[in-house]
């Protein structure tokens, strides 16, 4: 067991997590933040922020992120890249963390550790995985593969909409597969998605198979109706997948109280269920999720952590 006892361990290294680590930092507590295996969170999937205040002319995601990394590091956070936490006690404090394989204590800890893509579960998804089959249009779809070809996106809410549009830029036609009559988007994207005319809406109906060639590419997707239960198989070059989230907290589970679907609750003053631990960003948020309201909660939990150690002092 390390004799070191961490003042701050933030874990992630968002929107919500970069800005914990910059407040934490700048009141001389010298946060440690561990990134995960996605430094920077799925923001740095995104090529073009435009919603976030103080840059008018959008910002790269990646970039947006190495902004507030090194603004954090240079008020003194230490980050980890890579590091990942594979169990922790949060039992008594200091919190036992097991990083890396290694042991971690922390006076305190905020939780940042995002959400991930929810996936349909088919074992063919997993295999053609990047090799068709993906989760970010503006990550992959200007890739050549994708080029003049007709593309699936799976989902109806509004990153299902935001997707089907922008591959409109690259695809010959957009199949926007949901499960559903109607889709579950704010009705302004709805509406502005359906009309454009290269998206076309394939109603209740599921994709039951992604279907693909030996050499492993993505040639279409097995469908079923389901008011009719008929199946047929659509053509298309690639499938972008925009059902959801998951939020990274199962760690966590029996020990923080969550919701039904894994989101970390916390009180008004980003506190969890367990005195010193603290949350912010999309592991605890599904009803925002934006870069803003992350940063909002990271600051949040970041004052609250600073007060906890400064009372105790």
């Amino acid at each position: 067991m390390p004799d070191e006892i961490q003042n701050v361990v933030i874990i992630g290294s968002g929107c919500a997590g970069l800005t914990a680590a910059l407040y934490t930092a700048r009141a001389r507590l010298e946060p440690t933040v561990l990134t995960g295996a996605m430094p920077g969170g799925l923001l740095t999937t995104t090529s073009i922020v435009e919603n976030y205040p103080g840059f008018p002319e959008g910002i790269d995601g990646t970039e947006l992120m190495i902004n507030m990394q090194q603004q954090a590091e240079r008020f003194g956070a230490q980050v980890k890249f890579g590091s990942t936490v594979e169990a922790a006690d949060l039992s008594e404090r200091p919190f036992k963390l097991t990083v890396d394989g290694e042991p971690m204590l922390a006076n305190t800890l905020i939780i940042a550790s995002g959400a991930g893509h929810r996936h349909l579960g088919l074992p063919s998804e997993q295999a053609l995985d990047k090799k068709g089959v993906t989760y970010c249009a503006t990550c992959d779809g200007a890739l050549p593969m994708f080029r003049d070809q007709p593309l699936v996106v799976v989902g109806g809410g509004d990153s299902a909409c935001e997707e089907a549009t922008y591959l409109t830029r690259f695809g010959s036609k957009v199949h926007l597969v949901h499960r559903r009559d109607e889709l579950r988007a704010s009705k302004i994207m709805a509406e502005r998605t359906l009309a454009n005319d290269k998206v076309e809406p394939v109603w209740d109906s599921e994709v039951t198979e992604i279907l693909g060639e030996a050499e492993g590419k993505v040639t279409g997707v097995r469908l079923k109706n389901n008011k009719t239960g008929e199946e047929n198989a659509l053509n298309c070059a690639g499938v972008f997948i925009a059902i959801g989230h998951v939020p990274n907290t199962q760690i966590f589970e029996g020990q923080l109280e969550m919701d039904d679907a894994g989101y970390i609750l916390r009180t008004e003053s980003a506190q969890t269920s367990v005195p010193g631990v603290f949350v912010a960003g999309d592991c605890s948020d599904k009803v925002y999720r934006q870069a803003i309201t992350a940063a909002g909660m990271g600051c949040a939990a970041a004052i609250e952590a600073e007060r906890l150690l400064a009372s105790e002092d």
